[in-house]
């Protein structure tokens, strides 16, 4: 019987993997527990150190990030200080602000992935996002701790805000003429160059692979 044991849990491995095209593996690096949630997927407690495993079989849109500082009771149901989604362990909506977002449209456009880091919902926890599979391997990553230095008009509890959270202006938050990067969103590049940090910083921060490429996010990279 135990030699058998080794060949189930290969058997069921490869299972998933062949049952969900696309796998996202989280894993948390940071010194400290973050409650990884993600849309569609739900979410998680995960300590340091360890790994959380994601089988997208056909999704086009994903969005994967930390809440940090939670606590929830034996149903699922709390709240957590930074990226909170409803008070629940299991997000079915996006967190709140702040939160650091890593964004993935799968097989979205001219069959090609397309993913990003965004920080225009704020920044809560440093990540990085990696391809591992299809010969991709363009790496990005915001790993400076912006909470720190984050501008006293921006901060807040866990976190740093993004302009337009805070303002709600067009300045901001764009909506209608031109868009152009403003001295928060360079505050934001100028420590995490791979960041989507305002509504058109498309052509710096998006990046692509082929689709059914799966990838890896790492918190406190």
């Amino acid at each position: 019987m135990s030699f058998f044991k080794p060949l189930y849990v290969i058997f069921m491995l490869l299972f998933v993997i062949h049952s969900h095209g696309i796998i996202i593996r989280v894993q948390n690096n940071c010194p400290y527990t973050v409650w990884p949630a993600a849309v569609p997927g739900g979410g998680r407690r995960l300590d340091s150190g360890q790994t959380w495993t994601i089988g997208y079989p056909s999704t086009k849109v994903a969005k994967i990030w930390a809440r940090t500082n939670c606590t929830f009771d034996s149903s699922g149901k709390g709240k957590c200080l930074t990226g909170d989604c409803g008070g629940l362990l299991e997000c079915k909506d996006l967190g709140t602000e702040p939160a650091t977002f890593a964004e993935y449209g799968l097989n979205s456009f001219a069959g090609k992935d397309f993913y990003d880091i965004s920080v225009m919902k704020g920044f809560n926890v440093p990540l990085s996002m990696t391809p591992t599979s299809n010969g991709c391997t363009k790496s990005i990553r915001c790993a400076a701790d912006l909470t720190a230095q984050c501008p006293k008009e921006l901060k807040t509890a866990g976190g740093c805000h993004n302009p337009c959270t805070v303002f709600k202006t067009t300045q901001y938050c764009c909506g209608s003429g031109r868009c152009l990067p403003t001295n928060f969103s360079r505050f934001f590049k100028s420590r995490c160059r791979d960041a989507f940090t305002y509504p058109e910083d498309d052509p710096t921060s998006t990046c692509t692979c082929p689709a059914g490429t799966s990838y890896r996010i790492v918190f406190c990279p």
